[in-house]
């Protein structure tokens, strides 16, 4: 693997995750007792932002926090993660976007209010553009709102700068934007709400298929499945993120499409292993180590 060290953009959301952990999630209208309640920083476009920074990137972040005691402490922590947060504003009268999250049984329901994430409108994205310029690498996602995405993704377009949309959660974007990304990275469930498969846009939609792997279809229309690495699954939240924060690093550092996913799918493996949407993220030498040991080289 070079050892160029890709400059990554994430435009997207900054939440604090508020997470219950059940033995069994309730019916409606029905009271259970939790097992445990924690904060836990998170946001996809956080999550992607902090993913691709542990595993040696250098990262930037365009996003909002509300003006209150969740926004401070998440932009603290963005900095502590080594994420440049020029682009990050407070903004007043407006609470920092919220992810109550249950887990229960190995898995999680989520469930977003988005808050100040709202505001991160086309002029706010205009004013980085300077950030958006100096990139090797842009990451969107789908927890700002829609115009935005679209804005951004012509914007890279137009710049000749590669963009990953990650297309959760899955919303109605228009034939023009598919065309428009370098990639896309839907699970499954979204590719089906979307409506797309993958030979419609051979190695650039990139679908998760969580423990299955992820699978692609080559230019030549050839249906590829990159496998997934198995693991002791604690908490599968983040999971993903994990995996678009590192697949662009593995695509920063001028990797083949495949040995990219590979990559991604190792880091995400490593995840899910810890509690908590970034509680998990690996950094590079993890990563390189656990793929050492199954004798894989990059």
């Amino acid at each position: 693997m070079t050892s160029k060290i890709p400059l990554i953009t994430v435009i997207g959301s900054i939440n604090m995750d508020m997470v219950t952990s059940t033995l069994r999630v309730p019916k409606q209208g029905e009271t259970v007792m939790g097992k445990g309640f924690r904060t836990t920083p998170g946001g996809k476009g956080a999550n992607q932002a902090v993913a691709a920074a542990r595993l040696g990137a250098d990262v930037q972040m365009i996003g909002l926090v509300g003006d209150d005691s969740f926004g401070t402490e998440l932009l603290t922590h963005l900095k502590a993660e080594n994420i440049n947060v020029s682009g990050v504003e407070p903004i007043t009268n407006q609470h920092t976007g919220i992810a109550t999250i249950i887990i229960s049984e190995g898995d999680n329901r989520i469930i977003v209010s988005p808050g100040a994430n709202l505001d991160v409108t086309p002029n706010y994205i205009k004013r980085y553009a300077s950030l958006i310029d100096e990139s090797d690498m842009v990451i969107i996602q789908l927890e700002i709102p829609i115009d935005s995405v679209e804005y951004a993704i012509r914007y890279c377009t137009n710049k000749g700068i590669p963009i990953i949309l990650n297309p959760a959660p899955a919303n109605g974007l228009s034939e023009k934007t598919f065309e428009a990304v370098t990639f896309m990275t839907p699970n499954e469930t979204e590719k089906e709400e979307m409506g797309v498969e993958e030979a419609d846009y051979p190695e650039k939609l990139i679908v998760t298929l969580g423990e299955k792997g992820v699978s692609y279809v080559t230019k030549e229309q050839k249906k590829v499945v990159v496998p997934g690495f198995k693991a002791d699954v604690v908490d599968t939240t983040g999971a993903g993120d994990t995996f678009n924060g590192a697949l662009a690093v593995g695509l920063g550092r001028n990797m083949e499409l495949r040995s990219a996913i590979q990559y991604a799918n190792a880091a995400a493996a490593l995840s899910v292993q810890k509690f908590g949407a970034q509680g998990g993220m690996p950094t590079y030498n993890e990563v390189r180590s656990f793929l050492q040991k199954k004798d894989i080289e990059l």
